[in-house]
């Protein structure tokens, strides 16, 4: 049905005479929307990604499972240190984790990484500190459901979008009362000035705004934690920070970012995600989800679900580990088996120092294998990356083969809204110039 529906909207997208005016007019209001990642639009395609309702289903079964097994893991991860050292939290990492941020729970809003092709499904990564994306994919989702293309699909086709920007603002709110807020919170949006990323920051002051929320954008070297409220630059209070700043580039800043530390554990402010997050933000997590030694804690639901959806991970360093219950000498495995596997940062974003095995030369690999021994890596087993085509105009419309990492929000366990990422190469990602397009899940009106 999907490829179906597809080929379907590749007629209607040439019946509809989409030219260089019409394109023209399609970016200037992607624009207008501020659907940017700096000073250029995120969108350079035409066709959303479309998802039958078995293959959401999929999806959101998958989430809950996994989750499942997360919140199984958290439970243990603070009292057992091997945990601790296997995810490779640095010491001021440890100094954040330990403050208790008065409500329970580590990460309330996340989003994973995954491939979908058919119905194989498997997760790459978890965003678990601050997903970006929300309000980017709903502006997004409605910018393109006004195209005459869309509009004449949704005659053949039922189509259901998201609504990411409601979720976002009843997890923070349902967090801010868990901790014990009362009434309507003044809302601190928090990262460094002049991002790539302010644009999103804006729609969400927006809509938080319209639903009666005040808001303010802050960087976190402005804020003032005096008389035991933390203040912003212009001396407003703040009551719930939403937090997007990552913790990684916060501690780089340790000297400046002191007033949200000491705010934060005095719990004179609620925010969200806390930095407990980082326990499950670091690329190892998938490592101690496919660990044998951890199995014992998760359901037989959960422990099906890791084998299929989440891919062999571990930490880069020299000594035994097993391997699909095979045990195995790490190092000389990885050298050994290049075509199969990935090299990542423990704690990194934008495919920043990734090495992938089937596209180095030898030499090539055993230098990564090295670099990713000193430094603190993981290494994990290539998945199925899924593909299409999709259209965009470059003297007429031609269609681009791309991957497409499609990566579900996740609302305090639940799935609701994606961002669909594309690329002509083996890295998705909007900082190394991946597209982004809507999804939608579509069903034949026949």
């Amino acid at each position: 049905m999907i490829e179906s529906a597809i080929s379907r909207y590749h007629t209607l997208l040439s019946e509809t005479g989409w030219d260089e005016a019409r394109h023209q007019e399609f970016l200037d209001r992607l624009r207008e929307a501020r659907v940017m990642y700096g000073d250029r639009v995120s969108v350079e395609y035409l066709r959303a990604q479309f998802l039958s309702r078995e293959q959401h289903e999929l999806v959101r079964t998958a989430c809950k499972q996994i989750w499942a097994a997360l919140d199984a893991l958290a439970k243990h991860i603070p009292h057992e240190p091997r945990l601790v050292d296997d995810l490779g939290l640095t010491p001021r990492e440890r100094e954040l984790v330990a403050i208790d941020p008065g409500y329970p729970g580590f990460s309330t809003m996340a989003r994973f990484d995954s491939f979908l092709s058919g119905d194989l499904l498997q997760f790459v990564e978890l965003n678990a500190e601050c997903p970006a994306g929300p309000a980017y994919t709903e502006v997004m989702a409605e910018t393109f459901r006004s195209l005459p293309v869309m509009k004449a699909f949704e005659e053949e086709f039922e189509v259901q979008g998201f609504r990411t920007r409601d979720r976002l603002v009843a997890t923070l709110l349902d967090v801010y009362s868990r901790w014990g807020g009362e009434g309507t919170p003044q809302v601190a949006i928090v990262d460094w000035d002049g991002l790539s990323t302010r644009h999103e920051f804006e729609l969400c002051k927006e809509f938080f705004e319209a639903r009666g929320i005040p808001t303010l954008i802050e960087d976190p070297r402005r804020l003032r934690f005096e008389g035991g409220k933390l203040l912003s630059g212009d001396g407003t209070p703040i009551d719930l920070v939403y937090r997007r700043v990552l913790t990684a580039e916060f501690i780089g800043k340790w000297d400046e970012v002191q007033a949200l530390v000491e705010a934060y554990r005095a719990r004179a402010v609620c925010v969200v995600n806390s930095f407990r997050s980082k326990y499950l933000h670091k690329k190892m997590i998938f490592g101690l989800l496919t660990d044998g030694k951890n199995q014992a804690w998760f359901s037989p639901e959960s422990r099906e679900a890791i084998a299929r959806h989440i891919p062999w991970t571990r930490r880069v360093q020299a000594g035994q580990t097993d391997h699909h219950g095979r045990d195995i000498d790490l190092i000389p495995f990885l050298l050994e088996n290049q075509q199969t596997l990935v090299l990542k940062p423990n704690d990194d974003y934008g495919g920043k120092g990734i090495f992938i095995g089937w596209t180095l030369s030898s030499d090539e690999w055993k230098a990564a294998v090295e670099k990713a021994q000193q430094d603190d890596y993981v290494v994990q087993e290539k998945v199925l990356v899924a593909s299409s085509e999709f259209p965009t105009l470059r003297e007429g419309i031609v269609y681009d083969p791309l991957n497409v990492d499609l990566d579900p929000f996740i609302w305090q366990g639940e799935v609701e809204g994606f961002l669909t990422r594309l690329s002509g190469t083996a890295l998705c990602n909007v900082t190394s110039g991946g597209g982004i397009v809507p999804t939608f899940v579509i069903q034949s009106k026949e």
